[in-house]
């Protein structure tokens, strides 16, 4: 009997040590196609007459300032890659911002209404095929300033994912929802905050994620027109200064930001849409 006292093991133990070792069996993979990689990017770049750098040159051009020192403060445009990118970032949060509240609200009122989505869908999917940087010109005659021009890139990239996910979702609230709300003689307030909505909501974060992908883009893109300060612009000159491997750095940081990016809001997603029922 006590033996069998002793052998007990805490039945929270179990669970978590189990998830830890799942996620580390989850890591190896990448962990090994990372490595394979760089030694690829490394055997290619070191044949005669390669053109770029191998990983281990970059690392050795950038470390100091660009890796040691990410906070480095300079004059003007010399800044360290924190605040390039957290130049870009706030550009990208505003914009962001904007495209989900107005995306939101366009979606829902194409979507209730036949006569809306009749006279805006069209529209919408003739937007929603220009790329991003043919709207820079306009948005520079008309503002008349980079930074809200930027801005008004991001905006205009990340609106339409947003418009037409939440239109879709509110043209599939289930039938019965609908009955139910006849049934229960719902007001319109009371209707669009306990059915429509949390209908609505997968839709909703699904166009939002696919805008943050695209205001990530946009913004790299703007900002390599536009100038100041920020990731965009940082790549631009690097490579006007043949500074190749600050090039290939401020990719990578860009390619890990915009994975983050993804991930919060996934994460953010999690927490709010109600998981399939079972």
């Amino acid at each position: 009997m006590a033996t069998n006292i002793n052998t007990q093991r805490n039945p929270y133990d179990l669970p978590v040590s189990a998830k830890v070792l799942n996620r580390l069996k989850r890591l190896v993979p990448t962990v090994v196609a990372v490595v394979i990689l760089l030694t690829i990017w490394q055997l290619l770049c070191s044949v005669p007459g390669a053109t770029l750098p191998g990983p281990i040159q970059v690392v050795q051009d950038t470390w100091d300032p660009l890796i040691k020192d990410p906070f480095f403060q300079g004059d003007g445009t010399d800044q360290g890659l924190f605040w390039q990118l957290t130049a870009s970032l706030k550009r990208v949060a505003v914009g962001y911002l904007l495209s989900a509240v107005i995306g939101v609200a366009l979606g829902v009122l194409v979507g209730v209404s036949t006569l809306m989505f009749q006279a805006l869908d069209p529209i919408f999917q003739v937007l929603r095929t220009v790329p991003p940087l043919a709207w820079l010109p306009i948005a520079l005659a008309a503002l008349r300033d980079a930074q809200p021009a930027a801005i008004f890139v991001i905006f205009i990239t990340a609106v339409w994912p947003i418009i037409i996910n939440t239109a879709v979702g509110v043209q599939n609230i289930p039938q019965d929802y609908n009955n139910v709300a006849k049934v229960l003689k719902l007001s319109k307030p009371q209707y669009f905050t306990n059915v429509l909505i949390p209908a609505t909501v997968p839709y909703i974060f699904t166009g939002l994620r696919i805008a943050i992908g695209l205001s990530w883009l946009a913004i790299v893109a703007a900002e390599m027109l536009t100038g100041g300060v920020g990731i965009g612009f940082f790549i631009w000159d690097a490579y006007n200064s043949g500074s190749i491997s600050e090039v290939i750095l401020a990719i990578l940081y860009v390619g890990l930001v915009g994975l983050l990016l993804d991930k919060l809001v996934g994460f953010v997603a999690s927490r709010i849409v109600p998981a399939d029922p079972q």
